[in-house]
Formats: structure tokens, C-alpha cells, sequence
């Protein structure tokens, strides 16, 4: 089975890595610039899942219930907690 803790820790990770800092120190991600990614994508089978997993968790917050590639590119993922 797939480890989802895990899973979401990596997940944090690279949004620390292709994300910036805005004025209150929190980190977001554009979701088109994480999904073009390549080591997201050879790291992650189910990106969307794995969004939906932490922001179930609230460690990522983001605009609406499911993100989908093209129509959603410039949704901000933000990261809640450091």
C-alpha cells in the first residue's frame, strides 16, 4: 500500500523546492508548475491525490476540490505549516 504520510512529506518538500515565499513567509506553488515537473511526476502517482491527502491533513491549502492540468495551472498551492 501506498504510504500516504510519506507520500505528503515528499510532497511538502517539493513545494518548498519549486515554490516561493510571499510577504508572510509562506511558500506556495503554481499546481501547473508542480504537475510539469519532472521529478514530481516520477515521484508522485497520484499528484492530485497526494494534494488531496495534505490539504485533508491541512498542511496545503489551494482553491476548489480538484485540481486538473491545463484547466488549473495557475492555481497557488500554499503551504500551511513549515
Amino acid at each position: 500500500t501506498m504510504n500516504v504520510e510519506h507520500e505528503v512529506s515528499l510532497l511538502v518538500e517539493e513545494i518548498r523546492r519549486l515554490g516561493t515565499k510571499n510577504a508572510d513567509g509562506q511558500v506556495s506553488v503554481k499546481f501547473g508548475v508542480l504537475f510539469a515537473d519532472e521529478k514530481c511526476a516520477n515521484l508522485f502517482e497520484a499528484l492530485v491525490g497526494t494534494l488531496k491527502a495534505a490539504k485533508r491533513r491541512k498542511i496545503i491549502t489551494y482553491q476548489g476540490e480538484l485540481l486538473l492540468q491545463g484547466v488549473h495551472d495557475n492555481v497557488d498551492i500554499m503551504l500551511l505549516q513549515d
